[in-house]
């Protein structure tokens, strides 16, 4: 007996039905990214491992999913290698390459390769799937799409400002209730400077960035076993739990990061960014939340989370400016900032809100009955003017059983039915039946088109 055939866990097949939703989602974000003048670009599924490795901090080079050399792998290897049974050494003898873990560092490379082809600043989006090897959950994917919008060249906080009007234009126009959430890393660098862990700085931000998975005793603890001193975690804790407004929060910060430069000028662009969209008049609430850290060790200055209200979920979409990114690979003094919508998450979002317009995922919307070869004959001169009005409509391709055929409709959900018979033909018209009302009309193809339409 032939085994049962399985997919790895962490990814996920995609029913007609789902890729309408998920192509509603996509189309949603590329509209919106094309209202703001960015052009899109794709990049390869893999990358050389030395374009990925080390740009994502030591838990992220952990998930990273590695090729297998193809040919003689072992060339080269000695024995002693090979009994040494080290994995991580192995696998840099084995791989050359990884599949991407997300968009930007991809982006950064792209960047860097086709600088002479480029204007700046130079506003890109990219939408397709990326890996990583997590442990999956819910919400939680190995396999699972990005869509992301980056700016580079420009150093100006207008370009944060626009991000964020994307990110409220995108989810008003998804009815999905959201919190936007920004910090500045150059605020938890200027924390890590006056707590007196300055060097520990990376650590930090990725504990914080923990608060809401794993709670503050936790974090505690995790910032203890990274060797910060019981008194800097004592000082962090007031910091990291700051309430108020956001024009409050700003407030106490000045005076809290009074001896920070680096700490005072995060403190600035927060506070332009929050201004400026103050005037603009977001629908969705926007947040200055200072346990926002996002662990990816390239982003520099301000960084962006958006929560659903209405589900428990992880992050739906996150990204930061990354001053530093192209540097890594040659090409220093570009400035990058950008956001990533999690299309993944926001699919499992509208599905358990029911949030789709029935016209995103309604598939065919006439069918035409069988009956024989003359009466298909027929029906296809219709179809023909039909699909060329821009209506979805197909005809069944056998002269099977009526029963069988409008079975077929009502397990597609197709909302109209054509009926052409011999009394119809004669006539040079069509039977169209209401498949949700049962009701039933004579028409001519004109008249048809404008019933469906």
């Amino acid at each position: 007996m032939a085994a049962k055939p399985s997919i790895p866990k962490g990814t996920r097949d995609f029913s007609p039905v789902e890729m309408a939703k998920r192509n509603y989602i996509f189309n949603t974000i590329r509209d919106v990214y094309h209202l703001y003048g960015f052009q899109q670009i794709e990049t390869p599924a893999m990358e050389m491992l030395s374009t990925l490795m080390g740009k994502y901090g030591d838990e992220g080079d952990k998930l990273l999913f590695k090729i297998q050399n193809s040919g003689d792998y072992f060339s080269g290897i000695t024995d002693e290698e090979l009994l040494s049974r080290n994995a991580a050494k192995l696998a840099s003898k084995f791989c050359e390459k990884g599949l991407r873990y997300d968009l930007t560092v991809p982006f950064a490379r792209y960047v860097v390769m086709h600088r002479d082809e480029i204007t700046f600043p130079f506003k890109r989006y990219q939408i397709q799937p990326v890996w990583r090897a997590d442990r999956p959950q819910k919400g939680r994917y190995r396999e699972f799409y990005q869509c992301d919008a980056d700016v580079v060249g420009s150093d100006s906080l207008l370009n944060e400002v626009e991000l964020m009007q994307i990110v409220d234009t995108v989810f008003s126009r998804f009815n999905i209730r959201v919190c936007i959430k920004i910090n500045n890393r150059k605020i938890l660098s200027g924390i890590a400077e006056i707590i007196g862990e300055s060097d520990k700085i990376v650590d930090i931000t990725v504990a914080i960035d923990k608060l809401d998975k794993i709670g503050l005793d936790n974090v505690n603890a995790e910032l203890k076993e990274k060797g910060i001193s019981d008194e800097a975690i004592a000082k962090l804790q007031p910091i990291i739990l700051l309430s108020g407004t956001n024009a409050e929060k700003l407030a106490t910060l000045k005076n809290v990061l009074a001896a920070s430069e680096v700490g005072l000028k995060g403190v600035e662009e927060s506070e332009f960014i929050l201004n400026a969209l103050e005037t603009m008049g977001l629908k969705n609430e926007i947040e200055l939340d200072l346990t926002l850290a996002r662990g990816l060790n390239y982003y520099t200055g301000a960084i962006f989370e958006v929560k659903a209200l209405d589900v428990q979920i992880g992050s739906i979409t996150g990204g930061g400016r990354y001053d530093n990114l192209t540097g890594v690979f040659g090409m220093a003094g570009v400035s990058g900032v950008g956001i990533s919508f999690g299309a993944d998450r926001i699919f499992d979002v509208l599905n358990q809100l029911d949030l789709y317009p029935k016209e995103a995922v309604n598939g065919t919307e006439l069918l035409f009955i069988n009956f024989g070869e003359k009466e298909a004959a027929f029906s296809m001169g219709i179809l023909s003017k039909v699909r060329a009005a821009g209506i979805r409509a197909e005809i069944f391709p056998d002269a099977a059983k009526m029963k069988k055929q409008m079975s077929y409709a009502n397990a597609k959900n197709i909302p109209f039915v054509a009926i052409v018979g011999e009394n119809e033909m004669s006539e040079g018209k069509a039977m169209l039946k209401n498949m949700e009302t049962g009701e039933q009309n004579l028409v001519s193809v004109e008249e048809l088109i404008a019933a469906i339409r």
